[in-house]
């Protein structure tokens, strides 16, 4: 998978593509990435494989376009959070954007965002990168300290991996919400 594109470069999906891409990333989340085929996300929208042909040409078009519409999401959350005049009301709305971008589709995006093709991919992608580092910075403020990074990539990983784990899949959005922005706050370095 190609990922030589930068964030802002990529269109937002049509309509017609965002139907696709909920349907594969349902798909993925039940069946792995490795797991779906482009005739079984054409069988989930009820559609010819053409239909889909349409929109997206391969799997990795779809999944592309997917992490690349969250990618972009995120970079608003982070956007957002950058104008907030401190670091603690900085760091809070980073967490209650991204913990609200874990919900609904963003639950199965997190199955496609921890899967190994996709982060290995993703992890040179300049847009990406560049997330990662002003998230850390957001998060960890000048703490470098060992206990402040681990703490950090506990937190990134817990959020990204809760909402997919087959634990707590019968949960409700809010009661997601409350328990991953109670977590949240538990796992942040203590020094910001």
């Amino acid at each position: 998978m190609s990922s030589s594109t930068t964030l802002k470069q990529a269109a937002e999906p049509t309509a017609a593509q965002w139907r696709v891409i909920t349907a594969a990333l349902k798909l993925f989340a039940e069946h792995g990435i490795g797991g779906t085929s482009l005739r079984m996300i054409a069988s989930e929208l009820g559609v010819t494989v053409a239909a889909v042909y349409h929109q997206y040409h391969t799997k990795d078009e779809i999944i592309f376009a997917a992490v690349e519409t969250q990618l972009r999401r995120l970079g608003e959350v982070v956007d957002y959070a950058e104008t907030e005049p401190t670091p603690t009301r900085a760091r809070n709305a980073l967490i209650d954007r991204v913990v609200e971008l874990t919900m609904g589709v963003g639950r199965s995006m997190s199955a496609v965002l921890n899967d190994p093709a996709v982060t290995g991919s993703f992890s040179h992608h300049a847009g990406y990168r560049d997330l990662l580092r002003r998230i850390r910075v957001l998060l960890l403020g000048d703490d470098s300290t060992k206990e402040a990074r681990v703490r950090v990539a506990t937190l990134l990983a817990a959020l990204n991996g809760t909402a997919t784990h087959p634990l707590v899949a019968h949960l409700d959005d809010d009661t997601m919400r409350s328990e991953l922005l109670n977590i949240a706050r538990q796992l942040l370095p203590r020094n910001h």
